[in-house]
């Protein structure tokens, strides 16, 4: 009987959480869970928004299903989900988008898999505030030094892209390409402007290509990436980027099948991996009913792989999927005609397609 870290997390987080809880054990696989709080609830009760006891947790179920959690925006705490990330080594953020019969979309058969570097870029948090004696001394290196000139009243973010990073990253996209049987992997990158960032990553990741050439690979400035996602996302298949980028193409690529709600995540590394939903923890709508568990149910589903019962995965989203194509029973985030149904009805529904 596997043991699950299971995250609650904030916000709408409860709600998805509970929903999905509720969809898993209806499935009969014997999960048993291990219930920890993360983010505000976490702060209420231990002062701290990721206790050592919830790494600890992980570090010994080795899965974890983790809910949204709040970000504050500009200030407060650091983000949990990257502190996670970079405390477990979850090195691999990988996004499926995929469009399932029944969803509004403006397009048809979408079939793309995001695949995030994790750990750095600017999501590695060496940040320098506006007017700090830090930044200062900074400034003044870089004048002194290289004569780049910083403005006064300029804060600073650091961008680092190693090596080893991005050949992580970049094989486990092809490994993941060459698993499941997809055509292509397309790397992204800004090496014209970020020439010793980005740069590096692009020089990285087409010298690894070259070990995997029964694998189709091209690489594109990201803004092109872009375009081609809105204008012809058929031509593309499994994607690999760098932190931000990823996070933002991801979500393009969310809107693509669906919007968020319907977009489910997982952060994997070499010992422990964490299933989440893309999407953040909407305390407007918390306490609602209104939140649509099918991003975090899906993400139970890859949840359920990982740990090896395929059988019961296929049957969970099979029946995410017969509830979408009905249509009958659909969260407001959907748009649907006459009455949205809420986050227990929805999860209720695929409990009755099981």
């Amino acid at each position: 009987m596997p043991t699950v870290t299971l995250i609650p997390g904030d916000g709408i987080g409860p709600e998805v959480s509970r929903a999905t809880r509720k969809v898993v054990d209806a499935l009969g696989c014997g999960i048993d869970w291990e219930v920890h709080d993360a983010g505000i609830p976490a702060i209420e009760t231990h002062a701290d928004p990721l206790p050592p006891h919830v790494l600890d947790s992980i570090r010994r179920n080795k899965v974890a299903l983790k809910g949204p959690v709040t970000t504050p925006v500009g200030s407060g705490f650091r983000s949990i989900n990257v502190a996670l990330r970079q405390e477990l080594d979850l090195f691999a953020s990988v996004r499926p988008c995929r469009l399932y019969p029944g969803v509004p979309s403006h397009f048809e058969a979408v079939d793309i898999v995001v695949v995030r570097e994790n750990t750095e870029d600017l999501y590695e948090g060496i940040e320098f505030e506006q007017g700090s004696d830090r930044l200062k001394k900074l400034r003044g290196y870089l004048k002194y030094e290289h004569n780049f000139v910083i403005a006064s009243d300029a804060g600073v973010s650091v961008k680092p892209i190693s090596i080893s990073a991005t050949n992580s990253i970049v094989e486990f996209a092809f490994k993941y390409a060459k698993q499941y049987h997809r055509r292509k992997v397309t790397l992204g990158h800004k090496a014209n402007i970020m020439r010793y960032s980005d740069g590096l990553w692009l020089k990285t990741g087409e010298k690894l290509a070259e070990q995997y050439r029964e694998v189709g690979f091209e690489a594109l400035q990201v803004d092109e990436l872009a375009m081609w996602l809105a204008w012809n996302p058929h031509d593309m298949d499994v994607l690999v980027l760098p932190n931000l980028y990823g996070d933002i193409i991801s979500d393009l690529c969310a809107g693509l099948v669906g919007g968020l709600g319907l977009a489910p995540g997982m952060n994997l590394g070499k010992e422990c991996a964490v299933f989440e939903p893309t999407h953040g923890s909407a305390p407007d709508i918390a306490g609602k009913g209104l939140a649509n568990p099918i991003a975090m149910i899906l993400s139970a589903v890859f949840m359920l792989r990982h740990l090896g019962l395929d059988d019961d995965g296929h049957r969970l989203e099979k029946a995410v999927a017969t509830v979408l194509a009905e249509g009958k029973v659909r969260p407001p985030d959907m748009h649907p005609h006459g009455h949205p149904a809420t986050t227990d009805q929805v999860a209720t529904a695929i409990i009755e397609s099981l």
